[in-house]
């Protein structure tokens, strides 16, 4: 029922009709889709009147509406509930739509109508959300290529149509990894893991306890794990994964990938990708970039190296002679954590209920931004998935749909997507935005518990879903999260503050069974423990943002392998502590473009981030009225409307230095 995909969606609240859609749609869709958008965008480009704002810019942005439904519900679903068929598709697709595209930027009849309204740009009596989609227009046509003729834009066609199957080939092989790897565990050695993990891996295995590559399984396995061997044997296959030789290796992938990059910078006239890559982000440089991540990386590695001194000696206690590894690290600090900190991972963790972390991250949105959620009954794409309608003062806002446990079907990691993003033009569009995170799935009967970290990444990705839902701007492609990439991560690390905030940890933060709030003693140590092993944190962090700057802003490397470690070397990386994802799982920097030669995002969004919240304390508390309204009117609703510099320094009147951030990570004083 390909209908049910490319007309306006007619299920409940604008969704779509996911009960009428089958995998056998998505292909005839597809094609129709294309088509249509190709004839949209020919009319466009023969159009015999002169150029307009409106028969140029508008059309263009007004143009593959049934093209975007389609897309966005298949690859949602590709990505969170995938199976054979949707990756097959997904392997077919990547070189037509990469086609589909080259032909647009590569349309010169089109390109020159809108260079000539750039050239009639103060002419045109444009406002400024106007004026800022003819920038953003022309801007994406420059950077595609549409300026290069004869065989540079052939062979900038090829790059791009190989990139995007390389891409798709680089996320299905990680999967595959993920998905065939388990370790069966015999009843003896369960003993010393806590009863949640235990279940967890009960579950896995249906009955049979299993540990998988999952991280809501191999991380506290990690943590509480006795056995050395069984540590090693998991965290060697985790960090094989993309690597294992046979078709899913993704080592000769990364490599080709950064060599067609390097390419498709050298045909736009850059010197390297990370010159193209960061001309439009915040920091504008690669210098400026390796700048922030050196500043934090010396006492980052202080702190870790000090921890690594303490873990060695635990070690030691326990008779083992040979040197700390990556799969002692968790194991220990969980341990030290424990004796420092009095902080239990299994008797904190009945504290944070998926339900109440849910629930305390829609309270914080109520008191900061009056939203209001009720759950709805409709149908979704997996049995998992649960919605709520969105509203303030009465009007409906958005519709969010959370899809919160980790499956085979599911790709690691957490996101924040769109099924349909906020727009005034040509009518209102109210936002469909969704969370998928990978929390282990409890059993049956029983309440999901997270872990701290876990309720932190669910206030993560929540305040992405706030960027989508208070979006208030004319033009969808500008709306929400259509920002820069080192500014679209401060939204989402801003939320993480309102989980450490005392009184929200009282309200929400009570025992699954006893519905007791937690101690006064034990929250005390939640939020003394918030920087506790952050030398870790950090290096794990910095190890992956330096190698994947220094993979894209020089030559491109013979050998990624070769070229990360040659990286770690250089900033002498603690062996114990692996990088947070190395080159065959980064799918980050390897699924796509989105955080190639930008990984640093996080660590620049997160220098504003620890500001921003203390714009929140210097006008009295978490939730102030006019701070709040303040965060909203200049950051949250304005999308990609002005440069992101322009949003920050609205909302703070200045743009922050390093020192927060240090400080909030406890590497300085």
């Amino acid at each position: 029922m390909i209908d049910a995909l490319m007309q306006p969606w007619d299920g409940p609240f604008g969704l779509p009709r996911f009960d009428a859609i089958s995998d056998s749609d998505f292909e005839p869709a597809f094609e129709a889709a294309l088509a249509a958008h190709k004839a949209e965008i020919d009319a466009i480009a023969q159009n015999p009147e002169a150029p307009t704002f409106a028969n140029t810019i508008q059309a263009i942005e007004g143009s593959g509406f049934a093209l975007d439904r389609v897309l966005s519900v298949f690859y949602n679903l590709a990505g969170s509930d995938s199976n054979d068929k949707r990756q097959e598709l997904q392997r077919e697709f990547a070189p037509k739509l990469s086609a589909h595209y080259s032909d647009i930027n590569a349309n010169r009849p089109l390109f020159d109508r809108v260079e000539t309204l750039w050239t009639q740009r103060d002419e045109l009596g444009l406002d400024e959300q106007d004026a800022r989609l003819l920038y953003l227009t022309r801007r994406g046509f420059v950077r595609s290529g549409a300026a290069l003729d004869g065989d540079q834009a052939d062979r900038m066609r090829e790059v791009m149509s190989r990139l995007s199957s390389l891409g798709t080939q680089f996320t299905q092989n990680l999967l595959k990894d993920e998905s065939s790897w388990k370790m069966e565990l015999a009843e003896d050695q369960l003993d010393g893991l806590p009863d949640f993990l235990i279940s967890a891996a009960r579950r896995a295995g249906n009955g049979k306890p299993v540990i998988t590559l999952s991280r809501s399984l191999i991380v506290p396995f990690l943590q509480f794990c006795p056995d050395r061997t069984l540590r090693e044997t998991a965290y060697k296959a985790w960090a094989a994964r993309g690597a294992n030789g046979g078709e899913t290796d993704n080592r000769g992938i990364a490599t080709e990938m950064l060599n067609l990059r390097e390419e498709r910078a050298k045909l736009l006239g850059y010197d390297s990708f990370s010159a193209f890559k960061l001309e439009t982000e915040m920091a504008g440089t690669p210098e400026r970039v390796r700048d922030l991540l050196m500043q934090v990386w010396a006492p980052a590695k202080a702190q870790a190296d000090a921890d690594a001194a303490v873990l060695t000696e635990m070690m030691r206690g326990d008779g083992i002679n040979g040197d700390l590894e990556a799969w002692d690290w968790r194991f220990y600090s969980e341990r030290r954590r424990q004796a420092e900190h009095s902080l239990d991972e299994a008797k904190l963790k009945p504290y944070f209920q998926l339900d109440k972390m849910i629930e305390a991250a829609f309270d914080c949105s109520t008191r900061l931004f009056g939203l209001e959620f009720k759950a709805l009954d409709v149908p979704l794409y997996h049995t998992d998935a649960r919605a709520w309608e969105v509203t303030r003062a009465g009007q409906h806002v958005a519709v969010f749909v959370g899809d919160y446990f980790a499956r085979p079907s599911k790709r690691s990691g957490a996101w924040c997507s769109a099924f349909q993003s906020q727009a005034d033009w040509p009518n209102h569009q109210a936002p469909i935005v969704v969370n998928v995170c990978n929390f282990a799935q409890p059993d049956e009967g029983q309440a999901a518990l997270l872990s701290y970290d876990d309720a932190r990444t669910l206030f993560h990705e929540f305040g992405h879903a706030l960027h989508q839902m208070l979006s208030d701007v004319r033009y969808g492609s500008m709306s929400g999260t259509s920002v820069a990439r080192d500014f679209v991560e401060l939204p989402s690390q801003l939320y993480e503050h309102w989980l450490e905030v005392p009184e929200v940890l009282a309200q929400f933060a009570v025992h699954a069974e006893t519905g007791e709030p937690m101690p006064q003693e034990m929250a005390d140590a939640v939020l003394g423990a918030a920087t506790y092993d952050m030398g870790f944190q950090t290096v794990e962090y910095l190890g992956s943002a330096l190698v994947d700057l220094a993979f894209h802003e020089g030559t491109a490397p013979e050998d990624a392998m070769a070229k990360q470690a040659e990286v770690l070397a250089a900033i002498d990386m603690p062996k114990a502590i692996g990088m947070r994802h190395a080159t065959p799982q980064f799918a980050h920097v390897f699924a796509g473009d989105g955080y190639s030669s930008g990984y640093y995002s996080y660590m620049w969004s997160e220098v504003m981030d620890a500001d921003a919240f203390d714009a929140f304390k210097e006008a009295g508390g978490a939730f102030d009225a006019a701070t709040a309204a303040s965060l909203q009117a200049n950051i949250l609703s304005m999308g990609g409307s002005k440069p992101a510099e322009d949003l920050y320094t609205a909302f703070r009147g200045r743009m922050p230095g390093v020192e927060a951030l240090l400080k909030g990570r406890g590497l300085a004083a």
